[in-house]
């Protein structure tokens, strides 16, 4: 099953590698990464196979929330038809 990961807050050293960590910790692969720096914000969005999880889809997005707060980011994970469906036109 694939999920969408966004990752949004003020740039420091260490989101990516962190964010990365944290889902292959999960057994979470990365399918596809985009990432961006807007004046002093950094942007970014992974398309996620959750497939090998070790979690459930809402166990994953509430420690992805979790971690969001300790590294002071706001990171939410969901399904990727709902994310398709909050984004369509």
């Amino acid at each position: 099953m694939h999920a969408v990961v966004t990752v949004v807050g003020k740039d420091k050293t260490g989101i990516i590698a962190k964010v990365s960590a944290f889902l292959a910790e999960k057994g979470v692969n990365i399918e596809d990464i985009s990432q961006t720096i807007m004046q002093d914000y950094f942007a970014m969005i992974m398309l996620v196979d959750t497939s090998g999880a070790k979690d459930d889809l809402a166990a994953l997005a509430e420690s992805a929330a979790e971690l969001g707060k300790r590294i002071g980011m706001s990171i939410h994970l969901q399904h990727e038809e709902i994310f398709n469906a909050m984004h369509r036109v």
